[in-house]
Parts: C-alpha cells; sequence; structure tokens
C-alpha cells in the first residue's frame, strides 16, 4: 500500500481508502463479511475509513468503531459526515444554512456520531451537503471551530453534490475547511477543470468516491441488471441512465490493458491525479478487498492510457433521480 500526504492536516494516509456506504445503504450486505473485509483491509495497510450518520442511521458509524477498537495498535483515520436537517440529498441552491445545518443540528450530530461509534472523537467531520453560498453565514465555522477546540474532531471538511464540483470551490478558496470529498472516475472527470487546482494551490485534501460511477465501470453490469427496490441502485439504475451507463462501459474495453479488469483500470485512474489524497470505493467482501487494494501496488496509470480515456469524460447534470 502506498500512502499520501491529506492536505494541510499532513496525515500519511493510504491512496485508497475504504467507502462505507455500502454496508448500510445496498442490500446484500452480511456484516459478517463486511466485518471480515474491513479488517482485512486494515492488514493489508488501508488506513482511511469514511462513514457518515446517514449511513444506516449510524450502524456503519458503529462498525467503524468497532474495527478502530480492534487495531488499537494502528493508527486508522475515521471521517464521518453529519447529515442536512431537512435529510435531503443532493442539496439544492434555495437551501439555507438553517435548513441544512444550523448550529444546534451540527453539535446534535457529532455528539450523535461519536455515540454510535463509541469513539472519543472523529479525525474528519464533514458536511454531507453543501452550498458554497453558506459561505455567507460563518456560524457552521464558528459552530465546527468550537467543537474541534473541545477535541471532538480534527479536520473539516464538505461532500460534493453528485456531479457539481464546481460548488466548492469558493470553499476550498475561503481556508476554512481542509478536505472536499467529490465524485471523480473516468466518466466524471470534471473536478480536474478548476477544482483540483484550487485544491492544490491552497493545501485541500482531496477525497474521490464513487471510482466504479455505482458499479458501471466495474464492467459487471448489463442492460438487464435489477436491484431491490429497497436498495438505493434500483432508484439510481433508470433505464435512462442503466442504459447509457453500460453503452459508454462497454466502448471502454478496447483501451483496458491486458491482464487488467475494468475496475482495476477504473480506480488507478482515480487516484493516478496528483491532487487525489485517497479513492474510496466501497468494499463488501474480502475478495473486493484484495483485488482493489492490490491495485496501489500497481501504480498509477500511463499517461498515454489517461490521455485516451480522457475522450470517455461524460458531462452530466443532477436530476430527478442522480441523488
Amino acid at each position: 500500500m502506498k500512502y499520501r500526504r491529506f492536505g494541510r492536516t499532513d496525515w500519511q494516509v493510504s491512496e485508497i481508502g475504504y467507502g462505507m456506504w455500502g454496508m448500510a445503504g445496498w442490500t446484500g450486505s452480511d456484516l459478517n463479511e463486511v466485518n471480515r473485509a474491513l479488517h482485512r483491509s486494515v492488514e493489508l495497510g488501508c488506513n482511511f475509513f469514511d462513514t457518515a450518520w446517514g449511513y444506516g442511521a449510524g450502524k456503519s458509524e458503529a462498525i467503524l468503531g468497532d474495527l478502530v477498537r480492534a487495531f488499537p495498535d494502528r493508527k486508522l483515520y475515521t471521517a464521518t459526515k453529519i447529515p442536512p436537517k431537512n435529510f435531503k440529498w443532493p442539496s439544492r441552491r434555495e437551501y439555507s444554512l438553517d435548513d441544512c445545518f444550523p448550529p444546534e443540528h451540527i453539535e446534535e450530530y457529532v455528539t450523535s456520531s461519536l455515540k454510535n461509534s463509541g469513539l472519543a472523537s472523529f479525525d474528519l467531520v464533514q458536511f454531507h451537503t453543501w452550498e458554497d453560498s453558506w459561505l455567507r453565514d460563518d456560524r457552521w465555522y464558528h459552530k465546527m471551530t468550537d467543537l474541534k477546540a473541545q477535541g471532538l474532531f480534527q479536520a473539516i471538511g464538505i461532500s460534493l453534490n453528485r456531479w457539481e464540483p464546481w460548488n466548492g470551490i469558493e470553499a476550498v478558496k475561503s481556508g476554512l475547511i481542509d478536505a472536499v470529498q467529490v465524485i471523480y472516475n473516468i466518466f466524471d472527470q470534471n473536478p480536474e477543470d478548476e477544482l483540483f487546482p484550487a485544491c492544490q494551490k491552497h493545501d485541500v485534501a482531496v477525497i474521490a468516491r464513487v471510482p466504479f460511477d455505482e458499479g458501471t465501470l466495474t464492467g459487471t453490469l448489463t442492460k438487464s441488471s435489477t436491484w431491490p427496490r429497497e436498495d438505493w441502485r434500483s432508484t439510481y439504475f433508470v433505464p435512462e441512465n442503466l442504459n447509457a451507463s453500460v453503452d459508454r462501459a462497454d466502448a471502454l474495453r478496447s483501451l483496458i490493458p491486458a491482464g487488467m479488469t475494468m475496475a482495476e483500470m477504473a480506480l488507478q485512474f482515480s487516484f493516478s491525479h496528483p491532487a487525489v489524497s485517497t479513492v474510496i470505493p466501497g468494499m463488501r467482501s474480502v475478495r473486493n478487498v484484495e483485488a482493489n487494494l492490490a491495485t496501489s501496488d500497481a501504480g498509477t496509470l500511463p499517461n498515454s492510457l489517461r490521455e485516451q480515456l480522457k475522450e470517455h469524460r461524460w458531462v452530466r447534470q443532477p436530476t430527478s433521480w442522480s441523488q
């Protein structure tokens, strides 16, 4: 496992971290298998784990707390997210700070997340939705710095809406945040335009999420793929999205190097950019963990292949189903 500097915090984090949404928001998660996968990831050098109160109303946070206690001799970096007060994802331009993150709500959920996890503090606490317009109301920042001064967490971050990397650039430039989480993969290359240069200039860490485009870039989906009604993917992969996603994934197959899978190519793409501090694929099995973490040893993609993959950028706009 290779490690990277996490922006101005100076933490050394594994370039492949662990996204913990799937174990609470997708069907097919077996807790025993999830725990085996998490333990195996630590054994292989993963040290960055991203969760949220919203992942099972604290269920995923509890799992993370158990993991930290299972490895008292390892430094595992813990990141969680405060849900918006209105519990609406994604945020919309008309939502105010009072709609989503008034000070008392921030404190309530930081406290709740710590209780769920059984940890004394987190390394990173992020806002699970974000609007750059909230910079004009600094109550959120004063509350966060107060809680940080109490030792409840060490760094402040934001998580950006799907397909809206522009809606965090001002926060990065403000100097008020330490990390930004954004979707970045072969299809969603837009963060490269403005967000990544701003993060590099202001020494803000980048957490790249959804490297597999919710599964499309594993190369295993077909136009007949289905999910149970209670599985989040059943609402995301509506025919309009599923059909187009599968077509675009199929168009990548000729570019996959010999001996590599589409998933390996996709993951390597996401950590090939120097602005990225860590990539957080969702992993629910030991097999997934071992395959994904092995890509760190393989290194980044050659520049020639990255140039070819640039042609597969897919510029999308948020819709009613994209969440």
